[in-house]
């Protein structure tokens, strides 16, 4: 049999199909775009699968325009972490519409969360947004800010505050490098900060899109002095947890 898994962000949607022993066989990847449900069918019709399970934050409407079960992010991400790095026990899920910090018993079972989803503050579409006020693209957006010469300090958490506070640095003629590594890191502050009250010490498996920004890598790693593991894909990490879910929830059936 083959097990899909689906994750439906804000910003994209990724769809895993794993084989009966929990190898990747397929994975696919789309913008979320304005109708969702549309698009997570076009992804379905171009895979094949027995069964599927859907996570994110559109998990819901999945359900019933499929008739599939779900799962949480928290538990969809902390399972596919633990799958690849079982040896670590914290995760750090950053996607563009929330980010969590979770961390596992040795089983693998989730001992504690903390999550922020109030606002875009701390998050990928924050980190996007900013980018294009400062004239980077998201892609070189961390690469750039590692370039910077010294650090500014961006006390405004609240993406509105920020964009203003941005918009007067760069009328003083402050660097935009630098102004990006000030940006990036009232990020990482804030995923520290969530970080060390669920977890103290050891490996971090680092997932979700911005995963792949060098500059928070770098400076997560500098302010927690702990190591950071980036899997392969991190932005496919939810679908993955979903889709060993999926699977472990038909092998109990059976």
């Amino acid at each position: 049999m083959l097990f899909g898994g689906i994750d439906i962000g804000s910003r994209s949607i990724e769809l895993v199909v794993i084989d009966e022993n929990g190898e990747q066989v397929q994975s696919l990847k789309a913008d979320t775009g304005f109708d969702p449900m549309s698009e997570a069918d076009k992804m379905i019709e171009s895979t094949r699968f027995d069964q599927i399970m859907a996570t994110g934050y559109g998990r819901n409407l999945f359900e019933v325009s499929f008739d599939a079960p779900t799962v949480t992010e928290i538990k969809a991400h902390a399972t596919a972490a633990f799958h690849l790095h079982n040896d670590s026990y914290t995760i750090l899920d950053i996607g563009g519409q929330d980010s969590k910090a979770i961390a596992l018993y040795e089983t693998g079972k989730i001992k504690k969360f903390e999550m922020n989803d109030r606002c875009a503050a701390g998050t990928g579409k924050f980190l996007e947004i900013m980018a294009k006020n400062l004239g980077f693209s998201i892609e070189d957006f961390g690469d750039q800010a590692l370039l910077a010469e010294k650090e500014i300090n961006i006390s405004s958490m609240c993406t509105v505050f920020a964009e203003s506070e941005v918009t007067s640095l760069i009328g003083r003629g402050e660097s935009p490098r630098e102004i990006a590594k000030g940006l990036h890191d009232s990020v990482v502050r804030r995923a520290a900060g969530m970080i060390n009250r669920v977890s103290s010490g050891g490996k971090i498996v680092f997932t979700g899109g911005v995963a792949k920004n060098s500059c928070m890598v770098k400076m997560l790693e500098k302010r927690l002095e702990r190591e950071i593991v980036i899997p392969e894909n991190p932005q496919f990490m939810g679908a993955l947890g979903a889709a060993l879910l999926c699977r472990a929830a038909n092998t109990e059936k059976s």
